[in-house]
């Protein structure tokens, strides 16, 4: 399977379903896979930000894994395994391939002294752990790890496990061409993210789809058909269009987000494992107006019409 996944379309980031105890929902983690799936999307990924992975148990880990492979049938399955510590993510990105996930998705965490040397390194010992492809997320907005272009390049030529790049350091456009241009002794895909915030500018700049955990995949595979298309009137029209829907879900936190998949009915609940902050009324309110006007009578259950 893995040598098959191109890293090309639309890869949604899934949330992680809680209980009102803060248990993992299974059942609704299954749910949400599927509905996901259903979709039409070319591949998930789950314990990423959205995934809330850093507050959870390995051993809790290890059963949303089982579950989204079990769930997702021929669907790739990539895993977000990253960790503080090396030796950590080495083995959890063991963990996942031996449970059956297609690729995982690792980015680096903050050194009180930043080293470039440290963070190569940190790729190179998880790949030699691992025989599936590892995504390169550089998500500085969480991690505090600012990677450049040259460093970026340096990984995917000495580390040939890297197949794609996940691209959220802002300005992700220039980076983007950057890179692209970069390139020149081996090429992998890059993936926009951030929401798809800047999707219809890192599409120009060339990224080969979206990675991000945007609550109506619809929207980012008609604007990436458009695109492939060389429709950019048409990729503007739609990026316009859902633009108010993407800075909201932007807000901080990602009550917004699992409150939009629960109105879709892809998962049970909207829980957020504490510390994180539960939605309040008044932007459930907005949110529930927002998509009225966006989507005006659609059943959200169903494949939404862009």
């Amino acid at each position: 399977m893995s040598a098959k996944l191109k890293f090309e379309g639309v890869f949604p980031i899934l949330a992680t379903p809680f209980e009102g105890n803060e248990n993992p929902d299974l059942e609704s983690f299954d749910h949400l896979v599927r509905f996901i799936g259903g979709l039409g999307v070319d591949g998930i990924t789950i314990l990423g930000v959205l995934g809330e992975a850093n507050r959870l148990l390995d051993r809790e880990r290890e059963q949303l894994i089982r579950t989204a492979v079990a769930a997702a049938g021929n669907l790739p399955v990539i895993v977000g395994t990253s960790h503080s510590g090396t030796g950590a993510a080495r083995e959890l990105s063991q963990m996942a391939q031996h449970l059956g996930a297609q690729a995982v998705m690792v980015t680096p965490q903050a050194e009180g002294v930043p080293n470039d040397d440290r963070v190569a390194e940190y790729y190179k010992t998880i790949a030699e752990g691992v025989s599936i492809p590892i995504v390169m997320q550089d998500h500085p907005a969480s991690t505090q790890v600012h990677m450049s272009a040259s460093l970026l390049l340096r990984i995917i030529r000495d580390v040939p496990q890297i197949a794609c790049l996940k691209e959220e350091a802002v300005p992700t456009a220039p980076k983007i061409r950057a890179l692209s241009a970069g390139m020149k002794e081996r090429k992998v895909p890059i993936l926009t993210g951030l929401g798809a915030l800047y999707g219809l500018f890192d599409l120009e700049a060339g990224s080969s789809g979206f990675n991000t955990g945007f609550a109506f995949p619809e929207v980012l595979m008609a604007m990436l058909k458009a695109a492939g298309a060389s429709d950019w009137v048409r990729v503007r029209e739609i990026y316009a269009r859902f633009l108010p829907l993407i800075v909201f879900e932007q807000q901080p936190g990602v009550a917004i987000r699992k409150e939009i998949l629960r109105l879709r009915g892809a998962i049970h609940g909207s829980k957020v494992r504490h510390p994180g902050a539960p939605l309040q009324t008044a932007t459930a309110d907005q949110l529930r107006t927002l998509i009225d006007s966006l989507l005006p009578g659609q059943d959200l259950s169903r494949p939404v019409k862009v």
